[in-house]
């Protein structure tokens, strides 16, 4: 990839766009040059050329907020660079998970909001069950949860049935809650079922040129 960069068109620093690899959040942009990307490369542990500091710079390595780097690729005309990364902590010295925290929450991508509520929803399974129902629903264990999917499935197929879209909407809302109260109670997540999608579903969202026709 290194021998694909137009350094000369980026002043031999090259524009990196760090987005959450499971979100697809945008985390923080920053700059590298071709030491950094070695480095990078080599150690799966994003590191930046930091203009202020004159110098590489690894991200997290003074507050242990490192940028683990899933997959990373060049865009069309081979001069910016998007990494996936698996960030350690928040990104943002502000203690923001992104540097670009100042959006409205209305203006967040709806995938984004829905990847950050199955975190919450996560850490509340070992909370205290006096704090919230998602706690108390984890503390009566697998029985009740898989109750309460079974009854939100039958509810959501009736507002199918009625054609009412309101209720459809509300009993779905339900019903992905309570099914993801249900995969980390068996210790997994929506990551799993997307894989097992993606197995089913070989080929969506490949380039054109990738794929046969």
């Amino acid at each position: 990839m290194q021998n694909k960069i137009n350094w000369q068109k980026v002043d031999n620093l090259l524009p990196v766009i760090i987005q959450h690899f499971q979100t697809c959040e945008v985390l923080m942009l920053g700059y590298m040059n071709q030491e950094a990307l070695a480095k990078t490369c080599d150690e799966k542990v994003v590191t930046f050329f930091s203009r202020t500091k004159q110098r590489l710079w690894t991200k997290g390595e003074t507050s242990g907020n490192f940028l683990n780097a899933v997959d990373m690729s060049l865009d069309c005309d081979n001069d910016t660079l998007l990494i996936l990364a698996d960030p350690i902590g928040p990104t943002c010295h502000t203690g923001e998970e992104s540097c670009f925290h100042q959006f409205a929450t209305q203006s967040e991508g709806d995938w984004t909001w829905f990847a950050k509520l199955e975190r919450v929803l996560a850490e509340r399974k070992f909370a205290d069950p006096e704090s919230s129902y998602t706690a108390t629903l984890y503390a009566k264990g697998t029985k009740k949860i898989a109750q309460k999917v079974g009854e939100e499935g039958v509810e959501t197929a009736l507002a199918a049935l009625s054609k009412d879209k309101g209720e459809i909407v509300s009993e779905t809302a339900d019903l992905i809650y309570h099914l993801t109260v249900m995969l980390h109670e068996q210790n997994l997540e929506w990551g799993d079922v997307i894989d097992k999608l993606k197995e089913r579903h070989q080929g969506i969202g490949l380039h054109p040129e990738g794929s046969n026709k």
